[in-house]
């Protein structure tokens, strides 16, 4: 992997502060980032993991790192964290430059998921749960995977079956366009 002024000790941790705007030197290793992380049973490295490897240089693990891919930006790591560093903000950017640096992920787990989330929303302008999850369960060899959660919250009618579209379809598909023609100008 080649980052700029690779002369620099800190030549990744510095190009992730510039384009997060976020200094992970400050990060005291405190741990409430991974601990309030919903998502953390999911990861291969937790959020604190993460922000230790950029603070000593080491770009290959993080963006090799599923984590990347499985973090839902929910912002919890953020409003916990002591020292005011914005996490999500830190994973959107090390998404961006696993992309641009064409990065092989860590585990096809979660591009699957990512694929199949934004098909979801590309056909419907939301995400059916239930389809994401039987589809995600059955490309990765799980098809029973969380039936058991599944009867319980079809028992208490949380779930939706009928995958029901947006009545604007039509932005979410300029969305997508433009988003298409952005990440390529972006890319190359």
């Amino acid at each position: 992997m080649s980052y700029p002024n690779n002369h620099s000790v800190h030549a990744f941790r510095n190009q992730v502060r510039e384009l997060s705007g976020q200094d992970v030197v400050r990060c005291i290793q405190c741990g409430k980032c991974s601990a309030g992380c919903p998502i953390s049973p999911e990861m291969d490295l937790q959020p604190n993991q993460v922000i230790r490897l950029i603070q000593i240089n080491d770009p290959e693990a993080v963006l090799r790192s599923s984590t990347l891919w499985v973090c839902a930006s929910c912002q919890t790591c953020s409003a916990r964290c002591p020292e005011d560093i914005d996490v999500a903000k830190v994973m959107d950017s090390l998404r961006k430059l696993a992309v641009e640096q064409k990065v092989p992920l860590g585990k096809e787990k979660g591009a699957k998921f990512n694929e199949l989330f934004l098909d979801s929303i590309r056909k419907r302008g939301r995400v059916s749960e239930v389809e994401i999850l039987l589809q995600y369960n059955m490309a990765t060899g799980q098809p029973f995977r969380d039936t058991h959660l599944g009867l319980l919250m079809l028992a208490k009618r949380k779930l939706n079956f009928s995958g029901r579209k947006i009545k604007e379809l039509g932005s979410i598909k300029e969305i997508f366009k433009n988003s298409k023609r952005f990440f390529k100008e972006q890319v190359s």
